[in-house]
């Protein structure tokens, strides 16, 4: 029975990106070394390094003027390391979710921070608009894919002060004007690459201009200045990743990625309101295309386990719900298949069918 991997991350990844990434724990290139075991020095590495950071570039059409950095710790670390080097006095967020929520959390340690806006009060199921932007802010904050609650911001926000956003778990899967971000990041896990690395885009002219001390690893301009090799990089996620873009360039590049991510949405979103047992928990305009929640209508809870053990059965793996929202959660990044998504739309009618 062929398997669809549902999990929201670390999640699905191309299948000639794992298959190169096992090959190059092995045997790298041929070499008869593992990358595991290689120098991040080697010119053999630094190959993957440029390449990596070059097709980020490409395939988003990162303006002159900006660095892609690879690094560790995951988005939770940059949490801390956007006020760290941005916040000179005061900052706003847009509260959307779980970890909008614990960004803001962060930055509260380095300055003011005002909450420009927040769907908290309907359990973050659509994303605020019409809020006003506060001018005398050192910058503006948002998280542009909500994975738990599985709302999406799908525009460039027009704002009058830099914008910092985490693009964790919607990156490459639609085209972004990045002249409109000071700085994109997020953890790799969702769409590029497997856990262990972080992707940081960030205008250059804009590091630098605070006036605390900040600590060497924590400072943005030690890995620009360094290409991402001030110390040794977590180099199998960072391979990993290449493999992935070179995947994404081959399959047409992100404006593909686009198109596939609304098929796959917009054929699950259709069952989800047909069927009779299932309700989104979203709404419709706000709905996010990379994690799509759902639950059991409430005449129907008692059989939630027993379609979540069903779904197994059938080859659906990793369907389960948040706890904060319960159900389901198909999350659909890049290396999705519309196959697999109709193999999950068949089970939920076979579900239908059985009951």
């Amino acid at each position: 029975m062929k398997k669809y991997n549902f999990g929201a991350g670390p999640s699905i990844l191309p299948q000639q990106a794992m298959k190169a990434t096992a090959e190059a724990c092995i045997d790298f290139n041929g070499i008869g070394l593992s990358l595991m075991e290689m120098s991040h020095r080697s010119k053999e590495f630094q190959a993957v390094m440029d390449e990596a950071q070059a097709l980020m570039k490409e395939l988003l059409g990162v303006p002159e003027g900006y660095s892609v950095i690879f690094l560790g710790g995951g988005a939770s670390l940059e949490f801390c390391m956007v006020p760290y080097n941005f916040l000179e006095k005061k900052a706003a967020y847009v509260n959307t979710g779980v970890w909008a929520t614990k960004a803001q959390k962060e930055a509260k340690l380095f300055g003011e921070v005002v909450e420009v806006a927040s769907s908290a009060d309907k359990n973050f199921t659509y994303v605020p608009k019409g809020y006003t932007i506060p001018t005398d802010a050192d910058y503006l904050h948002i998280t542009t894919n909500n994975t738990i609650y599985g709302t999406e911001i799908f525009t460039d926000i027009d704002s009058p002060i830099p914008v910092i956003a985490d693009m964790s778990s919607d990156i490459l899967s639609r085209p972004v004007d990045v002249s409109k971000y000071t700085m994109i990041y997020g953890g790799a896990q969702k769409n590029l690459a497997m856990a262990g690395v972080t992707f940081v885009i960030v205008k250059d002219d804009m590091l630098g201009k605070v006036s605390r001390t900040i600590p060497t690893m924590l400072d943005y301009r030690t890995h620009q200045k360094k290409g991402s090799m001030f110390n040794t990089p977590p180099v199998i996620p960072i391979y990993s990743a290449m493999q992935t873009l070179r995947w994404i360039k081959q399959e047409g590049g992100v404006k593909e990625m686009d198109r596939r991510a609304s098929e796959r949405a917009d054929l699950l979103y259709a069952e989800i309101d047909r069927n009779k047992f299932f309700r989104g928990t979203a709404v419709a305009e706000d709905r996010s295309r990379m994690n799509i929640c759902f639950v059991m209508n409430d005449e129907y809870k008692d059989l939630e386990a027993e379609f979540l053990s069903f779904a197994l059965e059938n080859g659906m793996w990793g369907l389960k719900g948040h706890r904060d929202v319960g159900g389901f959660r198909a999350s659909c990044y890049n290396a999705m298949s519309v196959e697999g998504v109709k193999a999950l739309i068949a089970c939920m009618q076979e579900f239908e069918k059985k009951h």
